[in-house]
């Protein structure tokens, strides 16, 4: 392709508005908006692959938007009645194909390029330490989604030249994105159709969680029947006869064909652990996973100090490790509890931003009154838990007055929990000492169980 055309292409056409649509959109999105894709460990700059999933969830807008810049962008030709004269000319339909598609796909690529090197360069600035390259198919299968169905909407313009292609083709695109989607609740992937179908949309579900991705089954399955799709595209742009028009959906229809022979069937199978990020990086006996590596220097001194609190408290019965919960559940399913392990997860509440002294409380809450409800910013977790591990720290720190591990809320059921906490706390001050033991000890059973409950303390066990 001649370098002084495509330019000039680029300069005259529209080439660029899809680009920019791609670029100034998600840079809207993410900067004046305060979504959740600031927040927690799976931040949209908080790690490389989070980063990657929210920047390609966005095509959920952008994919219906520029397919009807390319379908308008294919009226082209026809809409200046120059179809014909073109057609005399001894440049071959293919090349006349070739220089606004290339236009079209360079300006989609450069979009969506400087917005992943946006986000790349604030993961970069930021705390994390892991940078494994397990993310880079996330954007590169966006990239050739956007392409694939901007050509696709050009060459189906170029062949049905009506004023109505263009938004015809918007809302199919806008409907089969949002049938097709397929989306996550909790850390289930769901589609509204089958799963293999849901999965020919580019289009990802936001991130939850540090360490989910989308499986190698899923990058090749996307992959080859977008390649297909776009082959379709071209054939349709390059096409002057009948027949050609004919054949040239035949690259897509195998490509799905074969395409649904390799996506997963399973939603279980489509976003999977990063097995890289997910491995155990320890101090000690404090562990965390390569994602959060970076926690580590100050979660290993204080998860040792931790520790030694709890064997005071608890004898042989306390747990003997800090470890980061990498279990995959659904939102709002309940934690799984081991008593020799203290379970950390740096998007609850608790850890989000504990430092120093805070952060050994934290450790020691949940080692003697373990949550089996998270407190995420999606999870509200209950009040009950914060009273009993304020009451159970506060206990094992010997503090003079019960410390509240987090703001009490104001509404009415917020304030009897703390009342009940207050009497709960004074009448476990009011006891012996062996019998305080045994209290926490009673409390620290019935919450691995998660069966704790704060108005039975008093009156002589936490269960149920």
């Amino acid at each position: 392709m001649n370098g002084r055309l495509l330019r000039t292409e680029l300069k005259r056409s529209a080439a660029p508005w899809a680009g920019a649509v791609v670029l100034g959109g998600s840079l809207a999105v993410f900067f004046l908006i305060d979504g959740v894709w600031w927040r927690g460990t799976a931040g949209w700059t908080a790690q490389w692959t989070t980063m990657a999933m929210w920047t390609r969830s966005l095509l959920a807008f952008w994919l219906p938007l520029v397919v009807g810049i390319g379908a308008v962008y294919g009226l082209r030709e026809p809409r200046s009645r120059m179809t014909e004269l073109l057609a005399t000319t001894p440049l071959p339909a293919w090349r006349r194909a070739a220089l606004p598609a290339g236009a079209l796909a360079l300006a989609l690529a450069v979009g969506f390029g400087l917005l992943v090197l946006t986000g790349g360069v604030r993961v970069a600035l930021g705390p994390t330490t892991y940078t494994g390259l397990g993310w880079l198919p996330i954007p590169l299968v966006a990239v050739l989604g956007l392409v694939a169905a901007a050509v696709f909407a050009m060459g189906v313009a170029r062949t049905l030249p009506s004023v109505l292609t263009p938004p015809a083709l918007v809302v199919a695109c806008l409907v089969m994105t949002n049938v097709l989607r397929v989306r996550i609740e909790g850390e289930v992937p769901e589609s509204r159709t089958s799963n293999r179908l849901g999965l020919l949309s580019p289009v990802t579900a936001e991130p939850r969680r540090t360490l989910l991705t989308l499986s190698d089954s899923v990058h090749l399955g996307q992959t080859l029947w977008l390649v297909g799709l776009l082959a379709t595209g071209l054939a349709l742009l390059a096409a002057t006869t009948r027949r050609a028009r004919l054949l040239a959906p035949a690259p897509a229809l195998a490509a799905a064909a074969a395409a649904l022979l390799i996506l997963p069937a399973a939603p279980r199978d489509t976003y999977v652990v990063d097995k890289a990020a997910a491995a155990l990086v320890c101090d000690g006996p404090v562990c965390v996973t390569q994602a959060s590596q970076s926690h580590l220097a100050e979660l290993a001194p204080r998860g040792r100090e931790a520790l030694g609190v709890l064997h005071d408290v608890l004898g042989d019965a306390a747990p003997t490790s800090v470890r980061e919960d990498t279990a995959l559940r659904a939102l709002g399913d309940l934690r799984t509890l081991s008593a020799d392990t203290v379970t950390v997860d740096f998007d609850d509440q608790l850890f989000i931003d504990a430092t120093g002294s805070d952060l050994t409380r934290a450790l020691i809450a949940q080692g003697l009154a373990p949550s089996c409800h998270a407190r995420t910013s999606r999870e509200g977790g209950t009040q009950n838990d914060i009273a009993l591990q304020s009451i159970a720290v506060s206990w094992a720190l010997d503090d003079p007055t019960l410390r509240p591990m987090a703001e009490k809320a104001a509404d009415e059921y917020a304030r009897r929990t703390w009342a009940a906490a207050d009497a709960a706390w004074q009448d476990l001050k009011g006891l012996a000492t062996a019998e305080q033991r045994a209290r926490i000890a009673e409390l620290r059973t019935a919450a691995l169980s998660c069966t704790a409950r704060l108005p039975e303390l008093p009156a002589g066990g936490a269960q149920r």
